[in-house]
């Protein structure tokens, strides 16, 4: 299990870590708290993640910063692998997209440094590995107890095709929790609808909730119970004064932005196990 950095850490160092854009609210010392994107630290009780992970395998994919992995290895994993992609040419990019959105987005992640200095701070023992979720093989990995996936799939062409993988190398659980289109998930309850993007940018498929659990479906996997819906808090570091302009509220993203500002970026938790 991690122990946070000690009070008497050099602070230059923390308040240099601070400097930088992050994706997760991570704790790294004491009253140190990294400025991210989004504050999953609230939502954790929300999700059905299980209470206890002793003895457990588990793998986090597409870790970003490593706030899921280091929860697992919190609650007493006796295993954690953390996969990513850190190239961003190597994400699933629209043939239209710019070398100048690609270079900016990519610098969010900077090379995984965000993940190096909370598992340093954190003297964490996750094991990360550069791999993407459609390279998941059993025979290179093995296989995990428990697997969580998150705010992965609106970023991938082909979402079912990484849920099989997923399925390849999970003899436990999978946690999926990813983005909803709300709009359609208010329309549409029950019927697997899902908003296509495409455009520019790795943002592609973004389903309701009953569209990603039949994503999850398809994938070969059964749920343990029905989606959740849940909103993924904005952090210190979310554009909220960007968001919450009258001009911006006259695009969609800009709406967008202002929803996840004020309330969080709809997502939905599905618990599902492989179907044999």
């Amino acid at each position: 299990m991690p122990a946070p950095m000690s009070a008497d850490a050099p602070r230059e160092a923390l308040a240099a870590a601070l400097e930088r854009e992050w994706y997760h609210t991570i704790e790294l010392a004491p009253e140190v708290v990294t400025p991210g994107w989004f504050d999953t630290r609230g939502i954790v009780d929300e999700l059905p993640f299980p209470e206890t992970l002793e003895g457990k395998r588990c793998l986090d994919v597409a870790t970003f910063d490593g706030f899921w992995a280091f929860e697992m290895e919190r609650r007493g994993a006796a295993e954690v692998h953390a996969i990513d992609v850190l190239d961003p040419h190597s994400w699933d990019w629209p043939v239209t997209s710019s070398e100048d959105t690609v270079a900016a987005i990519g610098r969010r992640k900077e090379e995984g440094r965000g993940f190096d200095i909370a598992h340093a701070a954190l003297g964490s023992r996750v094991r990360f590995e550069e791999r993407s979720v459609y390279d998941l093989d059993p025979a290179e990995t093995g296989e995990f107890d428990f697997v969580y996936v998150g705010s992965l799939l609106l970023h991938l062409r082909d979402p079912i095709r990484a849920l099989e993988r997923v399925r390849s190398v999970c003899r436990g659980q999978l946690l999926l929790v990813d983005n909803i289109d709300l709009s359609l998930t208010l329309r549409h309850p029950r019927r697997a609808f899902a908003s296509f993007d495409g455009q520019g940018r790795p943002w592609w498929w973004k389903a309701n909730a009953a569209g990603l659990a039949r994503m999850v479906r398809a994938a070969g996997f059964e749920l343990d119970r029905s989606p959740r819906r849940l909103y993924m808090p904005a952090g210190r570091g979310h554009p909220r004064r960007q968001a919450l302009t009258l001009r911006s509220l006259r695009t969609e993203e800009g709406r967008h932005l202002a929803l996840t500002a004020v309330k969080g970026d709809p997502h939905a938790a599905i618990l599902a196990h492989p179907v044999d």
